[in-house]
């Protein structure tokens, strides 16, 4: 397995990246200004944007791991090579999605917590209805983590 920083012709994991957010002109706002990692086993299997929101604080922006390869543990990885990535940078990490209780879970298990909410950011920046696993998507659900606390206490249970 590799994860690798992409520098350059960002668009050509467009495909991919609709799956995390599904409107281009959204993805437009942070693809270039941001960083975005790949995760490789064999083949593309993820990809990730993460942009930094001010000097203490980064935002997972975009993630998305292809169908085939979903609860296989990849974007587990993915998150936690772009937390140690961080670590150094940046104390707080932020990522902020629709309120599908599958994805909340998901990111909670990875050592998110609940933030805040923006009211009406879906129905307000898409041109169009989204749904998520029946769930019309509304209000941005964001969850924090600080990546150095949790780097820490993962390398404390590894050597335990």
């Amino acid at each position: 397995m590799l994860i690798k920083q992409i520098t350059d012709n960002k668009k050509r994991f467009l495909d991919l990246l609709l799956l995390g957010d599904e409107q281009e002109s959204m993805i437009d706002r942070y693809l270039e200004s941001g960083d975005l990692f790949a995760l490789y086993d064999d083949e593309l299997i993820a990809v990730c944007v993460v942009s930094e929101e001010d000097s203490a604080t980064c935002e997972l922006k975009n993630m998305a791991v292809y169908e085939q390869f979903q609860r296989q543990g990849y974007g587990r990885l993915l998150i936690e090579y772009i937390s140690d990535f961080y670590k150094d940078r940046y104390k707080t990490m932020l990522v902020g999605t629709g309120e599908v209780p599958s994805i909340l879970s998901f990111y909670k298990r990875c050592g998110f917590e609940l933030s805040h909410r923006i009211k009406n950011f879906f129905t307000d920046n898409y041109d169009h209805i989204m749904i998520e696993e029946g769930v019309q998507l509304i209000d941005m659900i964001y969850l924090k983590k600080n990546i150095l606390k949790a780097m820490i206490k993962r390398k404390s249970l590894q050597t335990r």
